[in-house]
């Protein structure tokens, strides 16, 4: 693979990858399809601001971040924009944090007028160069999806998940140990008594929002026709077992019908089954794109391996995710590098209940149970998955990271979660923190048992 001086996600990268995805969906159709109607030919796009880049740290700087990101989606030609809030590092968005990412388009399309130059980069030696290379990089994958029979079966044998974890774990590593600058939080750094006012937060009542969505449904299902739901519902099933019909239509049918996304699911897996990801680590990726400063890695590799000394066996995490929080590139990044850091870990399915997650880590017997959180569900699951711990008289330390906010760590201590590690946090400094926690608690129980 090409390696460019501009080596990770910059203006011109990001212009340069829809450029090149507009060509080679220009290739392909033509090549594959020869479509009479030249508009075939041209690719369709929506572009999201990066969720990763957000920092919890000087977080009005994600402000400036978002902008970037956003001015490049443009100059790179997409349809369709959705910005996001500066403060989703740290809480759900608030009403003032929206607002502001709906006026960064409205001032880059009104005020920049952006949108009046089709290809504002074109022609621009390194703007070409970087996208006949990105052309070629993308053809090459592309070309190597295909020698797998094509995607269905390169997802199934994890090919692009383990792809992207690795190149998510890789960009970690480099944050971690300063080789990738991030403004306000491996550089620069303000001063203490100068950091940024802390943004207002919005709070989130779990149990109210699960008891009005509950009633909603409950409401739902008494006013609709049900006769006319189950009909649509046993269609999709017949037509997904006959392959007959198109299942687009029949589940448009189905949301006329008043039936949810659960049941059109559930609607559907009758035929299909459901599909269970195969959980990988990138071992070796975190470790070694750490860079040259590894003095806080050795420290963590070498408690893990006095811990194994000690206790028989490496210390082992389970990393979960729980509730309707489907973001797992924070998790799968913390899995790949605590396993490059010593630790035997497992990963857990996606929207796992509290029970479901306390059942597997009883099952591996680990030691930890870290809980990645990102859609403010940890209020009400983090307490239930220790309160089923303690039920199995299971003593597994539960930690957690992602996006909680700060007001919010008393309530899980309080719960009994032993950590909290919020964005930001160096991965080496976690796991050190958490071997030096589970250490104390084990020493602390064997004493106890040994006076009893």
């Amino acid at each position: 693979m090409t390696r460019h001086p501009i080596s990770h996600p910059t203006l011109p990268l990001q212009v340069a990858k829809l450029r090149a995805a507009r060509r080679l969906w220009a290739k392909l159709m033509e090549k594959h399809f020869s479509p009479e109607n030249p508009r075939s030919l041209m690719l369709r796009t929506h572009c999201q601001t990066s969720g990763w880049s957000l920092q919890a740290q000087e977080p009005y700087n994600n402000l400036i971040r978002t902008t970037v990101e956003a001015m490049a989606a443009v100059m790179g030609g997409t349809q369709s924009l959705h910005t996001n809030s500066f403060d989703e590092a740290i809480g759900l968005p608030t009403d003032f944090s929206a607002a502001m990412a709906r006026s960064t388009q409205l001032i880059l399309s009104e005020e920049a007028g952006l949108r009046s130059v089709v290809d504002p980069w074109g022609g621009s030696y390194m703007m070409e160069t970087l996208t006949d290379d990105l052309e070629r990089e993308a053809a090459a994958i592309i070309d190597e999806v295909e020698a797998l029979g094509g995607m269905a079966k390169a997802v199934g044998s994890g090919m692009p998940k383990q792809r992207i974890e690795q190149a998510a774990t890789r960009k970690q590593a480099r944050i971690d140990g300063g080789a990738d600058t991030i403004v306000g939080v491996n550089k620069y750094a303000p001063a203490a008594g100068r950091e940024q006012p802390t943004p207002e937060l919005r709070v989130i009542d779990n149990s109210a929002v699960r008891a009005k969505q509950v009633a909603q449904l409950e409401q739902l299902r008494a006013e609709r026709d049900s006769g006319k739901a189950e009909a649509a519902l046993r269609a999709l099933t017949a037509a997904a077992g006959s392959y007959e019909g198109n299942l687009l239509e029949l589940s448009v049918a189905a949301a006329h019908a008043r039936c949810t996304v659960g049941e059109i699911s559930d609607a559907l897996e009758r035929q299909y089954g459901r599909y269970h990801l195969v959980h990988s680590v990138a071992s070796g990726s975190y470790l070694n794109e750490y860079g040259p400063t590894a003095a806080e890695i050795e420290q963590t590799v070498a408690a893990a391996a006095a811990f194994e000394a000690t206790h028989g066996r490496r210390p082992r995490i389970l990393v979960a995710k729980m509730g309707q929080d489907g973001h797992d590139r924070g998790a799968n990044v913390i899995a790949s590098a605590f396993a490059d850091l010593g630790f035997d870990v497992d990963v857990g399915p996606l929207f796992a209940t509290p029970a479901e997650v306390a059942r597997q880590a009883i099952d591996a017997d680990v030691h930890v149970v870290g809980v990645s959180s990102q859609a403010a569900g940890h209020r009400t699951l983090l307490p239930a998955l220790v309160d089923e711990l303690r039920a199995a008289e299971c003593e597994a330390m539960v930690v957690a990271g992602g996006v909680i906010p700060v007001q919010d760590y008393e309530l899980l201590h309080d719960a009994g979660v032993a950590a909290v590690f919020g964005p930001g946090t160096r991965i080496p400094a976690a796991g050190l923190a958490i071997l030096n926690d589970l250490s104390a608690q084990l020493n602390k129980a064997s004493s106890e048992a040994l006076k009893a």
